[in-house]
């Protein structure tokens, strides 16, 4: 397995979970922004918006190479002279407030030295925290997991609790869900073992939104759901612009910045010391937040 079949079996994921999507939306389409990199290489951005369930979607894959920055080297903690790196990245934004955002990232790089690796992850986002769907997220994570190692979901999962964590506020982003790094076959597992675990996340990553989100019957939102949902949008877009790898991984290698905020919400609003009132959904929500969970 090279770089070449693993980047066009990530490219058909891409298009099976944009089909997915816009199945499980019912009105949507994605639309498709093709692209070169200047240095090397290039993408496919694909983006919904305003569908009966999405507000906004985007799924983007990107096969790209080049010389490797001192940025980058600081960002990897490798040396090398060039690389090669491909991936898909999802993000969903639901235009309903009860409905979650949710991310999915797989990826593969490989230097030329022959050093690779894969990392990914996939965390979900709820506006108003469910604890039913919250664990059954956590279960179909751990059952993929184990598949593959034992030790991957309880590894994965704390990792991501650090991970998806915004130290200047003291909270979550959300609920969590799984997220690793520089994996590669010194974890016992071969080469194609581990691009079969990545691609094996990406064909869950529609299955699980859909239990999120299917035979719901919402009321309309209300203005108080709205702000709220509004202002968590607005840690979303803390987290990616302060602390999320691959969003700065794509600034020091030159990425291309529309494909790169992406993962942008439509829209979010920050109100100056914001405390939600006492026994609230709001305040439950952002007590959960402050707080460990084991989920399985």
């Amino acid at each position: 397995m090279n770089k070449t079949d693993i980047a066009e079996r990530l490219r058909q994921l891409q298009l099976h979970i944009c089909e997915a999507l816009e199945k499980l939306d019912g009105n949507a389409k994605f639309q498709e922004d093709a692209w070169l990199r200047e240095e090397g290489g290039g993408g496919h951005t694909r983006t919904l918006a305003d569908g009966n369930i999405l507000e906004k979607a985007g799924v983007a894959f990107s096969a790209v190479h080049g010389p490797v920055t001192q940025a980058m080297k600081k960002q990897l903690g490798h040396e090398g002279n060039s690389f090669f790196a491909t991936g898909v990245s999802i993000v969903l934004h639901p235009k309903h407030p009860r409905h979650p955002i949710m991310h999915m990232n797989v990826r593969y790089f490989e230097l030329d030295d022959h050093t690779y690796w894969f990392g990914g992850g996939i965390d979900l986002t709820p506006h108003y925290v469910d604890m039913a769907k919250a664990k059954q997220f956590h279960l179909a994570l751990k059952t993929l997991s184990d598949k593959y190692d034992a030790s991957f979901y309880p590894k994965f999962k704390a990792w991501a609790d650090d991970y998806f964590f915004l130290p200047h506020r003291g909270e979550s982003r959300g609920v969590g869900g799984i997220f690793f790094d520089q994996l590669n076959e010194s974890c016992g597992l071969s080469k194609e073992q581990l691009f079969n675990y990545c691609t094996d996340l990406g064909e869950l990553f529609a299955v699980v939104y859909a239990q999120q989100v299917e035979g719901e019957i919402l009321d309309t939102a209300s203005k108080a759901e709205l702000d709220w949902q509004a202002l968590r949008r607005g840690r979303y877009v803390e987290f990616n612009l302060l602390h999320d790898r691959g969003t700065k991984f794509g600034i020091y290698s030159g990425g291309r910045t529309e494909s790169i905020l992406m993962s942008m919400p439509p829209m979010a609003n920050w109100l100056y010391n914001h405390v939600p009132i006492e026994s609230s959904e709001e305040h439950i929500t952002l007590s959960f937040l402050r707080a460990f969970h084991d989920f399985c």
